[in-house]
């Protein structure tokens, strides 16, 4: 008899729905209808309360699944969302709508697209499809790509878009910039509307104006979707939110998912803002924190939360778990970068030893630059693997760049490496000119350099094409000739600059130009540190004379790029930025490069809301820790192409001394708290004079730590004082 009634079967459903949620996770999945806002801290449970609200809704209000839009903002987390859903109700999820932003759009413009002055057969072009778009239109309005970079056109143009202007809402202004960014936005659009383009950016925008301003479609949409839920609501920047407020006018019902704290996008147009306006925005809008954690220690929750409570402004939560206690965090002051990565590799092979799986430990930097010299020494240790959301050092497109024009400098006939940078910085030789020359070079059977050069030689191209490709010919040789006698860490130095690659990447604002800057000068301590190893070697052969540096430096880079990086199912250690880790939880984790100017990074230091967003991203890269972290910074860091003394960042100090354990001479706050100095180690003692290979003479001042991570300091008569570490210091006691 029970087993018919329908109240039977509702609290049944409701029993299931609820069973594995705590107190605050219930509250959310069964509020009542309204907007409402759920603040969900790190490893708190946010995707089981979306789907367990999904749920909710469809077997105990017997909502239709035609009436619910779930927004998230990768396919990856759609897919698993819908998934779960299904798993839960025992039942496909058909009708509802799920998606990220940029597929909901699609769907919906796909649907109507008469009315959104669109042809039916529109094509969306992806972020590199655009950009060659805006060189064409820059080719189209006589714009020099090295005045006028095409990256920088595409990100304000995007910029503007995502603000919802078009090319007669940007300001007209009075300064050359704006008037030409307009000229090149306008006439972009142009070219989009006859060719029947859409970029990523216009689907929101169109999908928005379709909305604005035709009410039939825009009131069958607010009356279809009932119930709007959406995940990393942080991380809507300013068209999506318009986006929502508008589709949610008439029945109010928007469940957001978000946590202010871990708002880290804000350099690609994401709106903390938008969370912290909720309220205002919505009035009569409830609020719910899920601050029960389950990922990390009672010890790393509580630093944790210590330093991100330094940030003004937030909605304020309290995370906490049930696991109290756990192992204190590890702070290790390293002498350099390379001490800091010998480091990190010997406490992996120490947790793989004791029978952990190598996947399950982490390294994170706020760099990639910073992915170098940990990549380095995993290879040389023999430890397999993976960047994560990324390339391999040698594998990034601006260190070819810059190895092609080593490359070409060291050896002329190298096809490859002149077809790669005859143009880049762009420098006037088009793809018609690039023809002409292989056509020659496959007519005689030379290289192209050599092809080129006759073909200038005797005036055989158009006047401007040959004037362009003697400028590149005539700038091979001079580089060539300025860097024949230099170092090879300043024969790089002097490549990146006098080739334009730098300046190329400096004039591209934006997080991902400022890293191509940042590899570009990584690799200038590569070389550095290639060459220091390469005297090494030749000290040690009997066998003669082998390959120049500068060969043995780029098959060097070859072969690192080609080795591969261990597949994504492989067991293998994961190397990835901050920005790469959100989402992700790892039981050991190494948070590296823990100093001021890195982390938090210079040029976020100096920009409005910049410092708080950096912090923010340590407190994602802090609760990334399920049971291990491991905090390291460097006292003297080679990095962008130049040594430099470094203090612990500020966040460090953040850190309550109580939930830290100090090793390698690191210190919180400012005070070294390091181990006592140990007078004699290896026949080292302070006041003792020793000769280094590179810093020459100098005078012992002080020793602390013991085994492999032992440090000298060491005041070198030309050099200055030094931290080094004994083991790899290689000193000559005097």
């Amino acid at each position: 008899m029970e087993a018919a009634d329908p109240g039977y079967n509702r609290r049944m459903d409701v029993s299931h729905i609820f069973e594995p949620l705590n107190e605050a996770q219930r509250r959310a999945v069964a509020a009542p209808p309204g907007p409402l806002l759920v603040l969900a801290g790190a490893g708190s449970g946010k995707t089981r309360v979306l789907t367990h609200r999904i749920a909710w809704l469809l077997r105990v209000h017997q909502v239709s699944p035609r009436a619910i839009l779930a927004v998230t903002f990768t396919n990856k987390a759609s897919l698993e969302m819908r998934g779960r859903v299904e798993k839960l109700l025992n039942a496909p999820s058909g009708g509802m709508w799920m998606g990220t932003f940029h597929g909901l759009c699609h769907r919906l413009l796909r649907l109507h697209f008469e009315e959104a002055n669109l042809p039916q057969g529109f094509e969306i072009i992806d972020s590199d499809d655009q950009y060659r778009l805006i060189r064409r239109v820059l080719r189209e309005l006589n714009l020099d790509e090295g005045y006028w970079p095409p990256r920088e056109m595409q990100r304000m143009i995007n910029a503007h878009k995502e603000q919802a202007r078009r090319p007669q809402d940007v300001p007209e202004g009075r300064d050359n910039l704006e008037q030409t960014l307009r000229r090149v936005y306008h006439t972009y659009e142009t070219f989009c509307r006859r060719l029947g383009l859409v970029d990523f950016a216009e689907l929101l925008l169109r999908t928005l104006e379709l909305f604005r301003h035709n009410q039939v479609v825009r009131e069958t949409w607010q009356q279809r979707f009932g119930h709007i839920l959406v995940d990393e609501f942080q991380d809507t920047n300013a068209i999506q939110y318009r986006w929502l407020r508008l589709l949610s006018e008439k029945h109010r019902n928007l469940f957001a998912v978000g946590d202010d704290d871990q708002s880290i996008y804000g350099w690609r147009g994401a709106r903390v803002e938008n969370l912290l306006s909720f309220e205002k925005d919505f009035p009569g809008a409830a609020m719910i924190r899920l601050e029960q954690n389950y990922r990390s220690s009672g010890n790393i929750l509580r630093a944790a939360n210590a330093v991100i409570a330094n940030n003004a402004g937030r909605l304020g939560k309290e995370l906490w778990t049930d696991r109290a206690g756990g192992e204190p965090i590890r702070l290790y002051a390293a002498g350099n970068e390379m001490d800091e990565a010998r480091f990190v590799v010997a406490g992996i092979r120490h947790w793989v030893e004791r029978g952990n799986r190598r996947d399950t430990a982490a390294v994170l930097y706020r760099s990639n630059a910073q992915s170098r010299v940990f990549e380095e020494q995993l290879l040389a240790a023999g430890v397999p693997y993976r960047v994560y959301g990324g390339l391999r050092f040698f594998e990034r497109a601006e260190i070819k760049d810059a190895l092609a024009y080593l490359r070409l400098i060291s050896n002329r006939d190298s096809d490859p490496a002149l077809e790669r940078i005859v143009n880049l910085p762009a420098r006037g030789i088009g793809a018609r000119t690039l023809e002409t020359v292989r056509q020659r070079a496959r007519q005689q059977q030379v290289s192209l350099w050599r092809a080129a050069a006759g073909l200038v030689a005797e005036d055989a191209l158009p006047p401007r094409a040959s004037a362009a490709l003697r400028r590149f010919l005539q700038l091979i040789d001079q580089m060539a000739q300025a860097t024949a006698d230099l170092e090879l860490g300043e024969a790089t130095d002097h490549l990146l600059i006098h080739s334009g690659l730098l300046d190329h990447f400096q004039r591209e604002h934006g997080e991902r130009a400022q890293g191509r800057v940042e590899n570009l000068q990584e690799l200038v301590n590569a070389a550095n540190n290639f060459a220091a190893d390469f005297a090494d070697r030749e000290r040690g052969e009997d066998d003669g004379a082998g390959p120049d540096i500068v060969s043995q430096f780029l098959a060097n880079a070859a072969l690192e790029a080609g080795e591969g990086q261990a597949g994504e199912w492989e067991d293998c250690v994961q190397l990835m930025s901050l920005h790469s880790a959100k989402g992700l939880e790892f039981p050991l984790v190494f948070l590296c490069g823990m100093e001021e100017g890195l982390f938090p990074h210079q040029r976020s230091i100096d920009a409005p809301g910049g410092l708080e967003e950096e912090r923010r991203l340590c407190y994602v890269g802090m609760t990334r820790a399920m049971s291990r972290l491991t905090l390291c910074y460097a006292e003297v860091r080679r990095l962008y192409g130049r040594e430099r003394y470094t203090r612990p960042s500020r966040f460090v100090g953040e850190i309550p001394g109580q939930y830290v354990d100090e090793i390698g001479g690191a210190r919180i706050g400012g005070a070294s708290i390091g181990h006592p100095p140990a007078a004699g180690f290896g026949g080292l003692a302070p006041g003792r004079p020793v000769r280094h290979r590179k810093f020459g003479d100098g005078l012992v001042i002080a020793l602390e730590g013991q085994g492999e991570h032992a440090r000298v300091q060491v005041n070198f008569a030309k050099a200055g004082t030094k931290w080094l570490v004994c083991a790899y210091a290689g000193l000559e006691a005097l």
